[in-house]
């Protein structure tokens, strides 16, 4: 009987062992293992988790990378002034390695707010004309280096002379508007008197022959972004589309593409016609745009924003803002996503707490003053008071959100810094940009931030 038996737990073990040898695998085998990739670069945007986290302290000031200076480089002034007298520097802006400088500039027949560009060595050494005659740079307050320095994006469009163009006069960065007319105003002062004195006071040296700009360069009637080589050499145009204004643009940290905000022509002539009529300083908003240093371009959104794009220092990423609305964009990969954080209903409740603390302060200020300046106030009255105003203002039923109209801290983002991979930093507040700058405000600035973490996938 006992041999029987083994016998038979014999045949029942080989069968078994023959059935999982059939089927390629120990089926016994546990379900796959949960794990969480190894970097947020691994994630789609669509895939992320985040948590918010309201009213922190600022980015620290390491964490947001300034990659360029425009400090005057004076050799490079100095060579406009003793070979160039015609021509009129308005800034310099060296690269991140600091091995070239940017000149830009213009001469006295060029239109307002159109500039010429040049690359300059470090020590003052002309190397390379960049833009040639028909050519004429727009914005000049957004030109900028790649972060590794290899490169330079600026925008650029057909020089007509004589002609207005698209939208003379403005600058996609308002808040710096007065403050670099002023500048530009008073260097081109300065500079226009040195050339006089210098012209005056001895002839003007040969300078040393250098190439002139190439010449075959495609330009069009509204602004697209040009990218050069830190030797000034293979200028193109990576952007071609006609109609499209471009201006706001920051490159990937890894230097390999540009986000950009266009906007068509049409609107933009339109809001900034309601712009000057209501005496404010034109804000200009676009779509958001990825561009690769190819050429290739990919539009991430069908809404408009004025605010500046904010690259993940992964590269991997793109993040922008709308209203109250944060949104993230793959930059990589064969199949990207994006994901919309919807942050409306927690700013709201932040901000009735904030403002709350904000009255309290001010109340308790005020009550400390008038206690100072009289000192037959009964403190119990006016704690009496301040809790009564305190009740009044906060009556929204328990467990609805605050009426929006009633909070002053409730703001749109204005603002993205992308610290860390995992860390995104949004700034709320008010601005009023008016050109009678005593018309203007800034109010209630605060920051805010998404730390992001990656959602567990099944490894396989």
């Amino acid at each position: 009987m006992y041999q029987r038996n083994f016998a038979k737990l014999i045949l029942i073990a080989l069968a078994f062992s023959t059935f999982a040898c059939q089927s390629g695998g120990n089926i016994f085998q546990s379900a796959p293992a949960s794990v969480a990739p190894a970097t947020l670069r691994d994630v789609p945007a669509v895939k992320l988790n985040f948590r918010f986290e309201t009213d922190v302290p600022a980015p620290p000031a390491n964490a947001v990378q300034t990659t360029q200076t425009e400090e005057r480089n004076a050799a490079v002034q100095n060579d406009f002034d003793q070979n160039r007298p015609q021509e009129l520097v308005d800034k310099t802006i060296a690269s991140p390695d600091k091995k070239r400088v940017l000149a830009v500039y213009h001469k006295a027949e060029d239109l307002p707010a159109e500039f010429r560009l040049d690359v300059y060595s470090a020590d003052g050494k002309l190397i390379q004309k960049i833009t040639h005659d028909g050519m004429a740079v727009h914005f000049a307050e957004t030109i900028v280096w790649s972060p590794d320095s290899t490169a330079l994006a600026f925008v650029a469009m057909a020089r007509v002379a004589g002609a207005p163009s698209s939208q003379p006069g403005v600058s996609p960065t308002p808040e710096n508007t007065n403050d670099s007319a002023n500048m530009n105003g008073d260097a081109n002062a300065n500079s226009e008197n040195a050339n006089v004195e210098n012209a005056n006071a001895a002839p003007t040296p040969t300078p040393t022959p250098v190439a002139g700009a190439p010449n075959n360069i495609l330009t069009f009637r509204t602004e697209q972004i040009y990218v050069c080589s830190s030797e000034g050499s293979d200028l193109k145009a990576v952007t071609q589309n006609e109609g499209l204004i471009y201006f706001y643009f920051v490159w990937s940290p890894d230097s390999s593409a540009l986000a950009a905000l266009a906007a068509t022509y049409q609107e933009w002539n339109f809001y900034k016609t309601q712009s000057d009529l209501k005496g404010e300083i034109f804000v200009p908003a676009g779509r958001l745009r990825l561009i690769e240093r190819t050429g290739r371009e990919r539009r991430l959104d069908d809404n408009s924003t004025n605010v500046r794009p904010a690259w993940s220092p992964d590269s991997a990423k793109v993040a922008d803002a709308f209203g109250t609305q944060v949104r993230i964009y793959d930059a990589v990969g064969d199949a990207p996503t994006q994901a919309a954080i919807q942050l409306r209903n927690q700013l709201l409740i932040s901000s009735k707490a904030y403002d709350e603390n904000e009255q309290l302060k001010e109340q308790s200020a005020a009550t400390n003053a008038n206690a100072n300046a009289n000192s037959n106030i009964a403190l119990p009255t006016a704690n009496a008071n301040q809790t009564a105003n305190t009740n009044a203002a906060v009556s929204q039923p328990i467990g609805s959100l605050p009426d929006e109209s009633t909070l002053v801290s409730f703001n749109p983002i204005i603002n993205l810094e992308w610290t860390e991979d995992k860390m995104l930093y949004a700034q709320t507040g008010y601005l009023k940009q008016m050109k009678n700058e005593g018309d203007s405000a800034r109010s209630f600035l605060r920051w805010h931030r998404l730390i992001f973490s990656p959602q567990a996938t099944a490894l396989r």
